[in-house]
């Protein structure tokens, strides 16, 4: 009788979290404390607490694997949503923009990959060396270096 009554407390506390992280609109999040919550309820209606309890014909019992069923099916859910949104791009709900995307992705800023598009294009054919050819290649040192001021 004392372990119905903790199961329960316990669901209606995660079912209450629940319901605050749904006021939040983080819904995914909200069906997964649900999920979660309904786990030690379905437990007690399918006699797992009460192992000596009889499972055959009780009504109690199917509604508790209902339950259980239920709660898979929004574990199952949840993460598929969440998947196929990661997927194509967008971040998950509730996660932070520090927090989402594979690291490869952070590691590297977004215009860092692309060339810039003032860059000098490079010549064709490398100039002959000498005086003059070696003055051509420290011009360009020359200009990015007055470029950044220095």
């Amino acid at each position: 009788m004392l372990a119905e009554t903790v199961c329960s407390a316990v669901s209606a506390a995660g079912l209450g979290i629940a319901a605050v992280t749904a006021y939040r609109k983080r819904f995914l999040a909200a069906a997964r404390i649900a999920a979660y919550a309904l786990v030690p309820v379905a437990l007690v209606m399918t006699g797992v607490v009460e192992w000596l309890s009889g499972m055959v014909f009780n009504p109690t019992v199917w509604a508790g694997f209902g339950l259980l069923a239920l709660s898979w099916l929004l574990l199952v859910t949840t993460r598929a949503i969440e998947r196929r949104r990661l997927g194509k791009g967008e971040k998950a709900a509730g996660v932070p923009a520090a927090v989402g995307g594979s690291p490869a992705q952070q590691a590297v800023a977004p215009a860092a990959s692309a060339p810039s598009p003032g860059a000098h294009p490079r010549p064709a054919s490398r100039p002959t060396p000498g005086p003059a050819g070696e003055a051509d290649d420290f011009s360009d040192i020359e200009a990015i270096l007055k470029k950044h001021g220095i």
